[in-house]
């Protein structure tokens, strides 16, 4: 893993901000367990609530987990007043989502100005085991704040 240097100093209290206001990952009890510039590390507990037929726990679920990782992962690394939307994504589901406990680990590959290019993991921890569930690679963008342009830019030209 590359380290990475925060371009804003302030990078965790915005990156706990920025979670904390998404009312999705309060829904889902899914909390910060670990970050660093350029890395995060979320977790949940499993519930009933969000099973499928099977009792496996629902992949939008697990897939929500991996894009709100590689989001604040990738949120570690822009600048101060940024905010943070999803570009794309692609998820790969490797095994039934079946534990008590749940951890998404994201990691950016690739910081940009704009675009910032993350990897994800998912683990379910059952009966004392740690099982690869699932992989994510996103895009992610940065949504910076817009100026305003002078009068003289706006003015209309002869």
């Amino acid at each position: 893993m590359t380290a990475f240097e925060p371009r804003n100093p302030g990078y965790r209290a915005a990156a706990i901000a920025m979670f904390d206001g998404q009312p999705a990952m309060r829904t889902l009890g899914v909390s910060i367990v670990r970050l660093a510039p350029g890395e995060a590390e979320l977790a949940m507990l499993h519930s009933p609530k969000f099973t499928q037929q099977n009792g496996f726990v629902h992949a939008g679920i697990i897939t929500a987990g991996l894009d709100n990782a590689c989001g604040v992962a990738a949120f570690t690394l822009m600048p101060d007043k940024a905010d943070i939307l999803t570009v794309e994504f692609k998820t790969t589901l490797l095994a039934p989502a079946r534990g008590a406990r749940f951890v998404f680990k994201a990691e950016v590959v690739k910081p940009g100005r704009t675009l910032t290019f993350c990897e994800a993991r998912a683990f379910a921890e059952h009966e004392g085991k740690t099982t690869l569930i699932a992989t994510m690679t996103g895009t992610l963008m940065a949504m910076l704040p817009r100026v305003a342009a002078s009068p003289e830019v706006r003015a209309p030209r002869a």
